[in-house]
């Protein structure tokens, strides 16, 4: 299962929030939403919020293998 904790580590490490993310960034609030629950997102996402975070793949995701 693919999990999104280091994207709020990430966010919260250098001053983002999730209005960030909608309003400066152009994100959709559905967008928003799968991501708080660990829900798909296309690698499109997953490049967008690397490029805006300024951080590799390994600051947005995290595999977590399910029991």
């Amino acid at each position: 299962m693919i999990r999104y904790a280091p994207l709020w580590r990430t966010m919260a490490e250098k001053g983002f929030t999730t209005y960030t993310l909608r309003f400066k960034c152009g994100m959709s609030h559905a967008t928003v939403q799968r991501l708080q629950r660990d829900m798909p997102v296309s690698t499109h996402t997953l490049d967008k919020l690397c490029k805006i975070l300024g951080c590799g793949l390994d600051g947005v995701a995290e595999y977590a293998d399910e029991e």
